[in-house]
């Protein structure tokens, strides 16, 4: 995500303060990440998951939950640098991943924190904008539908861990098999909005043939336990081309 936020606001010709705004995102992913093991290590535990430094002794849960709480306090000085709407946007997206930690993730709502907080990073890169114009709409529309597509495949390696701990949000509900579509059509969502804000050239095509075949190819994930983690490795792969092709046929197109 820093990555891609970062690339995203070079592209858009936002130099010097491109290198804020990387901190300032990094600092929101990495107390989102460490907040998620702190909450979630009795279940994480309990899942036997030997992947979770806490759940294997290596960390302290105590110690985790620390950082997690330092890196959100200094984010949000750094988000309110990058200018009023943008920190606002930045800090919003934080709080909605932080929601999902604490317990979306077990409701039918939870695909919205992803949805939404992957749709305000347009809003935040265009922001820091002189004259601070909002997004192509278009783009907001990419983002929501990669964040969805990252979410619903995000759960598909782990439906076993899911079913032990009892954590029932959206896609656990409508099953793996259900989910690895639901992924591939939001995936398509995002291609079809990209073409429409940067318009048909030979990297978005080209992108966007990637990506098709990726959102074809994620049914047959669910046909084989031991790829079923690569379903969500492979969205995150198909977002990184949308986002590199947007960024490489130029960033004017950020802002309408």
């Amino acid at each position: 995500m820093t990555v891609l936020a970062t690339a995203m606001a070079i592209a858009a010709g936002i130099h010097a303060r491109s290198a804020l705004l990387a901190v300032a995102v990094l600092c929101g992913q990495v107390s989102v990440g460490w907040s998620n093991d702190a909450i979630d290590a009795p279940l994480d535990r309990q899942a036997a998951r030997p992947d979770k430094p806490i759940a294997a002794g290596e960390l302290s849960r105590r110690l985790v939950a620390a950082c997690a709480v330092s890196a959100l306090a200094v984010d949000v000085p750094l988000s309110l640098a990058l200018g009023r709407r943008a920190g606002i946007a930045h800090l919003g997206a934080v709080a909605l991943a932080w929601s999902y930690n604490l317990g979306l993730k077990r409701t039918v709502l939870s695909v919205l924190p992803y949805a939404v907080a992957f749709g305000l990073v347009p809003v935040v890169v265009a922001s820091m904008l002189p004259g601070t114009p909002f997004p192509h709409v278009a783009l907001v529309v990419a983002g929501a539908g990669c964040g969805a597509a990252a979410h619903f495949a995000n759960t598909i390696g782990d439906a076993s861990d899911d079913a032990l701990t009892g954590v029932r949000g959206l896609p656990q509900r409508i099953g793996p098999v259900a989910s690895t579509v639901v992924s591939g059509g939001f995936v398509a969502v995002a291609v079809v909005a990209i073409l429409v804000a940067a318009g048909p050239g030979p990297l978005t095509i080209t992108a966007a043939a990637i990506d098709i075949a990726v959102a074809a190819a994620l049914p047959l994930a669910i046909r084989f336990p031991r790829s079923r983690r690569l379903a969500f490795h492979s969205v995150i792969a198909a977002v990184a081309v949308l986002v590199l092709a947007f960024v490489v046929s130029g960033g004017s197109h950020l802002a309408r």
